[in-house]
């Protein structure tokens, strides 16, 4: 699976840009600010429905239009040509199209392209909030299995409209207006039963994901690391979580009793304090926590080998995704840069994008463009 085309229309910084894509590794070189991250971002876009930038779509429309169009040429693994184009329309829904033919919903056309991307952000994954992780597993959830998406869209909902009604009942109870709280807890026993039920999905899908990373995690950062350290990872659940209780009915059932005892909580505070978007991943160094405790290189080589661990389940799924590496290398030793770029070399296709070409590994010559006051050009 690779890009063979990119073309854009008022996507950040880009009036218009078209751009041929060839296997193997192609290089955008240019000065900070020019575009070079906005090349990389469509692709990304265009197999994830997010930015690694931004939290939503509204910048990724240039400044005074109204709209943005991404375009993506994509050469599936079975030899068969699909084109992807996306209508990104801020405040409003997002519309989609595959071979010219509109789609019911943008989401449909997850799993057309598979992408695993690198950026100077995946520090956060090791250092940072909760927040990064869960996005880390969830995203890479949907890449596998598209619906995913849908899962995560309707625990979405299901958690703001439970959130709403916690604090219309929370307010109610202060302002000793009985017979309103009462009514709206009893509201409240149907969104549980929604929330397990949608949360206990999410949740087996991530628990099962992480079996399926821990050994090539394990071995990822070995490869980055040489041989320094043991990294692990422990899935920190919001709930009390008994041995052997896997399925979506045990999980359902666990969420259930985890909200009637929290039940008085969730009052008073206004908010839902159980399920997936209460949990964490801990990594761990040996027998401490990564977080903390990892030197500055150990974190860089292990978010090195979160991604390189995403990039080895995608393709032993099938079809191997696309390797992007967003002015990573500036970010790392002379050591880590190159044993990444002797890691990453063989694969199918991968875009790099660097500030000067010295950046790039000599273990990743091939194509390149040169990218500056709006312009991309083949060099």
């Amino acid at each position: 699976m690779y890009v063979t085309a990119l073309g854009l229309v008022d996507f950040r910084s880009y009036p218009q840009a078209e751009v041929q894509l060839t296997p193997g590794v192609t290089a955008f070189v240019g000065p900070n600010g020019h575009g070079k991250t906005n090349l990389v971002e469509a692709i990304h876009y265009t197999a994830t429905l997010g930015s690694h930038r931004v939290a939503n779509d509204a910048p990724l429309v240039r400044a005074g239009a109204s709209r943005a169009i991404v375009r993506t040429e994509i050469r599936s693994q079975y030899d068969r040509d699909v084109v992807v184009e996306l209508e990104i329309n801020p405040g409003k829904a997002n519309r989609a199209r595959v071979n010219r033919s509109p789609v019911p919903r943008p989401r449909e056309v997850l799993g057309l392209l598979r992408t695993v991307l690198f950026a100077p952000e995946d520090l956060a994954l090791v250092k940072g909030d909760p927040s990064e992780r869960r996005r880390f597993l969830d995203e890479l959830l949907t890449l596998r299995s598209p619906r995913m998406a849908g899962v995560r869209q309707d625990y979405d909902r299901v958690l703001k409209q439970r959130n709403s009604l916690l604090r219309s009942a929370s307010m109610a109870r202060r302002q000793n207006r009985s017979s309103a709280a009462e009514g709206q807890l009893r509201t409240l026993e149907v969104w549980n039963s929604h929330l397990a039920r949608a949360g206990s999905e999410l949740l087996a899908t991530r628990l099962e994901l992480l079996e399926s990373l821990r050994p090539l995690v394990s071995s990822s950062y070995d490869a980055v690391a040489r041989g320094k350290g043991d990294a692990r990872l422990e899935y920190k659940s919001s709930i009390a979580l008994e041995p052997g209780v896997v399925s979506r009915d045990q999980l359902s059932e666990v969420i259930l009793n985890a909200v009637q005892e929290k039940r008085q909580d969730e009052l008073e505070r206004g908010v839902s304090l159980v399920g997936p978007h209460r949990d964490d991943v801990v990594l761990g160094l040996g027998d401490l926590p990564a977080k903390g405790y990892a030197s500055h290189g150990e974190s860089w080589s292990f978010a090195l080998a979160l991604r390189l661990a995403s990039y080895e389940l995608l393709r032993a799924d099938g079809g191997e995704p696309v390797l992007i590496l967003d002015d990573v290398f500036a970010e790392l030793d002379s050591q880590r840069r190159n044993r990444l770029a002797e890691l990453v070399a063989p694969a199918e296709q991968v875009l790099v994008t660097a500030a000067v070409g010295a950046d790039v590994p000599a273990e990743l010559s091939g194509a390149r463009f040169d990218v500056g006051d709006g312009a991309v050009t083949r060099a």
